[in-house]
């Protein structure tokens, strides 16, 4: 397990940011930090679907190359239509979140991907 100070991210907890297939959380210090600062000025429940990612975690198995998930530095949130998407976007962008992945497909989970890899990119899927 990480050697993170929980206390310092309320809105967080170890277990929810660990991966879903081996328990392992391997996120990073500045990311969780970015998180709860994001949060705050959302003012609101984010509900993360998906943190980091194992290597062996099947959707990063099926990959020819590990996804951000795995870098420590990534998570998907869950997110209503329209406004709740929108508004998270700005303050993500705002607050320095680097990839914006968007999920409002009809029928299907909606979330938004957050990353702070060293590039900028925004996609919808």
């Amino acid at each position: 397990m990480s050697k993170l100070d929980w206390s310092k991210y309320p809105n967080f907890s170890e277990s929810e940011l660990a991966c879903k297939h081996t328990g392992k959380t391997g996120v990073t210090p500045e990311f969780v930090a970015a998180l709860q600062k994001l949060r705050t000025a959302y003012g609101k429940p984010m509900k993360v679907t998906s943190g980091f990612r194992d290597a062996t975690h099947p959707i990063e198995a099926r990959k020819a190359t590990p996804g951000a998930h795995t870098s420590g530095q990534a998570v998907d949130i869950a997110v209503g239509p329209g406004e709740d998407a929108y508004r998270l976007v700005n303050l993500a962008i705002a607050s320095g979140f680097t990839g914006i992945g968007v999920s409002q497909r009809t029928g299907q989970p909606r979330f938004v991907h957050l990353d702070t890899l060293p590039r900028k990119a925004v996609w919808s899927y």
